[in-house]
Order: C-alpha cells, then structure tokens, then sequence
C-alpha cells in the first residue's frame, strides 16, 4: 500500500490531486502492475506528459484501470480523427472518444456535418482543432448553429476553421457579446465590423475593455445590461441614452 501511494502521488504531483483522483474511483484497488504501469507508460509513448495524464485521470476516473488493448483502440480512434499523438489537442480528443462507440461517433460526426454544411474535410478541421466538440448534445449543437449561422449569419468554412466558438455558452457569452456588438453598430458607435471570433474568444474583462468602457458616455446603461443578458435576463432592447 505505501509503495501504490508513492506512485500515485508522484504521477498526480500533489497530495490534493490525489485525494481529487481517488474520491471517486477504486485506484487503490487497481492492478497497478498489469494494467495502471503500462497504460501510463502507453500514454507517456503517445506525447502525454505526466501532468496531462494527472489531468486526465481527474477528470476521468477510469482511464488508469481501463484495459491496456482498449486504450490503445482509443488511441487508433483519436489519430484517426486527424488528431496524431503528440498534439496539444490529443488528450482532448482521447477523453472525448472514450465512452463513444464506433456507431455513435459516426452519428455524431454526421449531425456535426449536416448542422453546419460542412464538407468532410471541414469535419476533419472541427475535430482537429476542437475534439471536445464531440461531447456536446445534438441540442446544443443544433442551438448554436442556429444561432451563428441564422442570426450572426457567419459562413460554414469561418466556423470550421474557428471550433473553439462551439465551446463557448451560448446563453452566458456569444448571445450578450453579439448583442453588444449589434447595439454598436446600430448606433454608429463601432469604426469598423469586428471578427465575431475575436468578440467570442476574448476574456469578459478584455471583451469590457475593447466594446463596453469606450462607450460609457453615449450608452451609459451597455454594461449593466450586458451583465444582466450574461446572467440570462436578456433585456428586450440595449438601451441608449
């Protein structure tokens, strides 16, 4: 038992991160020669450092007890998604294929495809770039292509190349940021079109800073609204005094 904790504790790199892996799983009870060894040595063989594994082990309990010849169909499945071991987005696109079986990857690789009319290259590009896209609900998927497309009216290929807006929530950061950005140009007060990427992507703070604070005087209520949309109580209007 002294030597199991010793081992852990040096692969979780700290006494709370262990106590977060074990809360939960039966790692202690593993077979840490025949199959907890060389699945972190398997992952180690794939580019993943230590504390990406410890990342990986928190946030998914399982990984260090699953079968040896399993992770490595996992890992096929993940390179097979454009996605080569080595890839900052690798342990990303491992979480996301592990409970997902062939059919159902399929299935969502299609809806991903018809949602957003893209070719299976553009595909390819979403998954690359954002394998966790593969986690989210049909529902929510289908909500913000409605959304980006319908409404933002941004182009199939802008999406592709740019996944990472299908990671953000819809309701607490891309519909107020839009928001604002109409109310601006509505109103005369923005010099130029934005890329709607860099409006998404940018921190609340950075996002105040770039489209709320310069227009403190000429729309005095902007942030407090915009707070208020960020909490899901979205005004009728911006308004503008």
């Amino acid at each position: 038992m002294a030597s199991t904790l010793h081992y852990y504790l040096h692969l979780f790199g700290s006494l709370e991160n262990l106590l977060r892996a074990l809360k939960y799983g039966s790692l202690l009870s593993s077979d840490i020669e025949g199959v907890v060894k060389p699945n972190v040595a398997f992952l180690q063989e794939c580019g993943l450092a230590t504390c990406d594994i410890a990342k990986l082990c928190i946030s998914w309990r399982y990984l260090l007890q699953t079968n040896p010849d399993r992770l490595r169909e996992m890992v096929a499945c993940a390179e097979g998604l454009g996605v080569p071991r080595g890839s900052p987005m690798f342990r990303h696109a491992l979480r996301a294929v592990a409970f997902l079986s062939e059919e159902k990857l399929t299935t969502k690789l299609e809806h991903l495809k018809k949602m957003f009319r893209l070719s299976d290259a553009e595909v390819g590009i979403v998954i690359s770039k954002a394998p966790a896209v593969l986690l989210k609900t049909k529902e929510s998927l289908q909500r913000r292509s409605e959304f980006l497309m319908s409404e933002v009216g941004l182009e199939p290929t802008y999406i592709a190349y740019r996944p990472a807006m299908l990671m953000y929530s819809l309701e607490g950061r891309i519909r107020p940021r839009y928001y604002v950005v109409k109310f601006l140009k509505e109103n005369g007060l923005l010099k130029c079109d934005p890329s709607y990427y860099t409006v998404f992507k940018e921190s609340d703070m950075t996002f105040k800073k770039k489209f709320i604070h310069p227009h403190k005087e000429a729309a005095p209520h902007l942030e407090k609204d915009y707070d208020a949309a960020c909490k899901g109580e979205v005004p009728t209007d911006f308004r503008f005094t």
